[in-house]
């Protein structure tokens, strides 16, 4: 993952590439990808896939400074916050496109927007890894990994007929780790303070997550 954030992500254009350099005319046969030109799509570009699978492998590795940043890059609202912005990108700013070209004259321009499977991995990276929120059989999984400047976040999970407002405070500014699990004012213990049972009682439910 330091080789991905040394030689693959590239912060001025927001942007975080499958691989660099992209092929053109290369020696030994590199397969499907050459049927694209260099810097789009699978061949050198950013292929949004495979640039949200990156920011979960930083929450993986507990670098949620990392995985935010990654996810902020690949929302696409960042593309069009301004007129140079919006000509640049030439998509729309509330979808999630397939691809973005690296590649002069048209770095940055997004590519087969409205593609529903790069829109479904990163709301499952942004709330899976990075909010940490993940449903195990009968229990929720919380396991946040987010930035550190960030001070909590809430989230309201509705299971059947039951309710859960969860909260998530981070005052010693860390990533990841959990200090302390509050389940309707009950402190919870050992492995109890990382799985939240879920209940079909139509009740509400309130879940208080202290990082440290």
């Amino acid at each position: 993952m330091a080789a991905v954030d040394k030689y693959l992500v590239r912060r001025d254009e927001k942007l975080s590439l499958l691989f660099t350099p992209p092929f053109d005319h290369p020696a030994e046969d590199p397969g499907y990808i050459k049927g694209y030109p260099p810097g789009i799509r699978e061949n050198g570009g950013q292929y949004t896939h495979g640039a949200t699978w990156a920011a979960m492998a930083f929450a993986m590795q507990g670098d949620g400074d990392k995985a935010g940043e990654l996810l902020s890059m690949l929302n696409p609202i960042h593309h069009a916050g301004d007129a140079a912005g919006v000509h640049r990108y030439r998509v729309e700013p509330y979808v999630v496109c397939a691809d973005v070209y690296s590649v002069p004259p048209h770095v940055g321009r997004g590519r087969l927007d409205m593609v529903h499977g790069s829109a479904g991995w990163m709301y499952r990276v942004a709330l899976e890894w990075l909010l940490g929120l993940r449903v195990q059989g009968e229990n929720l999984a919380i396991d946040p990994c987010i930035p550190r400047s960030w001070p909590g976040f809430e989230i309201v999970y509705r299971h059947r007929s039951a309710r859960y407002q969860i909260t998530v405070e981070n005052p010693l500014g860390v990533c990841r780790g959990i200090l302390a699990t509050k389940l309707d004012g009950e402190i919870l213990t050992g492995s109890k303070r990382l799985l939240i049972p879920l209940l079909d009682d139509g009740a509400v439910h309130t879940v208080q997550v202290i990082l440290g």
